[in-house]
């Protein structure tokens, strides 16, 4: 199967958008291992972006209580409640079968009796200090087995299951799809490479919404235009920081040029691979996938169906140009054998 870069070609976003001069791609790298399922994300987008209040409706036994993305939840923190085989030892520990299930470091963080770790939700775009504290530490909040703070000390907790956290968002293609359906120009490429919907221009038709390949883009009921996402447009024009990543207290979302955010998350991947966590991968940061790589991509701890994501996604208008091509051929093909029909009819 081709891949849209092979179909459409290598692209940079903005300037193929007609942006002279456009500033670097930003972005956001999401590594899950830190995320610590606060919700903060989900309360600054809201609170920023003046989002409806979604999520009262508790999904079972759950704290995932928003569910998925929505027209009014624009960022989902998805909780993944796994159970594990017995006798399964976490990956740094398995020499060790009468040990305990996590790190005495990771231990002490999950029952909030180390020191702070330092973290300093909010850095300006650019600076290396984040990537520096997430490559050299602390442990990892995320390692399976370790108890989510305030739950006990991660060797008394159980170890037969283990939860996966992370705060999804819109992906912002670069080949984007929703860009090539939409009718009325609502949705349009900024100059920093992100995908923006324009409510007063939403006509509510919804091509957008079947068009994306991560089913992002929603219709707000009571309204039937398109929302997501919009990256904190305003707030990244302005030098600011958007507000979920501002308000993360574990720097598990980041944001900056994206060139900077794929570097930072090869060199965390790495470090968590040397630490013996060979599960930990990147999702969405390769520009020759079927999307051309995503302006928001992420670091898992397991497979990409595991947390709702389709394992290949691809631009869904991939196809048009030869559709159209072939309809053409047909329609030519029809109108030469009716101009013959005509011509032997009348002779």
């Amino acid at each position: 199967m081709p891949d849209a870069n092979s179909l459409y070609g290598p692209l940079d976003p903005a300037p193929d958008a007609g942006w002279v001069d456009a500033p670097p791609r930003m972005g956001f790298f999401t590594d899950t291992s830190v995320c610590i399922g606060c919700k903060a994300c989900e309360v600054a987008c809201k609170e920023w972006n003046d989002v409806p209040d979604s999520g009262f409706d508790l999904l079972g036994m759950s704290y995932d209580n928003t569910g998925a993305l929505t027209a009014n939840s624009w960022r989902h923190v998805a909780f993944i409640e796994q159970p594990r085989p017995a006798g399964h030892r976490t990956p740094p520990f398995a020499g060790d079968p009468t040990g305990p299930a996590t790190s005495p470091a990771s231990a002490a963080v999950g029952a909030v009796t180390a020191p702070d770790t330092g973290t300093n939700p909010g850095l300006p775009p650019g600076q290396p200090e984040a990537a520096a504290r997430m490559a050299a530490g602390p442990e990892f909040l995320g390692m399976p087995g370790t108890a989510p703070p305030g739950r006990g000390t991660g060797v008394e907790s159980r170890t037969d299951f283990r939860w996966l956290m992370m705060s999804d968002v819109c992906k912002h293609c670069t080949h984007a799809a929703c860009l090539d359906v939409c009718p009325t120009g609502s949705l349009f490429r900024t100059e920093f490479g992100t995908v923006v919907v324009q409510e007063d221009i939403c006509n509510g038709c919804g091509y957008c919404i079947s068009a994306c390949p991560y089913g992002v883009i929603d219709q707000r009921k009571g309204d039937g235009r398109a929302w997501k996402c919009t990256l904190c447009y305003d707030r990244i024009g302005a030098g600011m920081t958007p507000a979920c990543a501002q308000a993360c207290p574990t720097e598990s979302i980041q944001y900056g040029p994206l060139d900077e955010l794929r570097e930072r998350a090869a060199t965390r991947v790495a470090a968590l691979h040397e630490r013996g966590v060979p599960e930990a991968r990147l999702y969405g940061h390769d520009p020759t996938d079927g999307v051309g790589g995503d302006g928001a991509f992420f670091l898992l701890l397991d497979e990409p169906e595991v947390y709702g994501l389709p394992p290949d996604p691809v631009v869904t208008t991939r196809d048009l140009p030869k559709m159209w091509k072939r309809a053409g051929l047909a329609a030519l093909a029809m109108a030469a054998a009716a101009v013959a029909a005509f011509a032997g009819g009348s002779s």
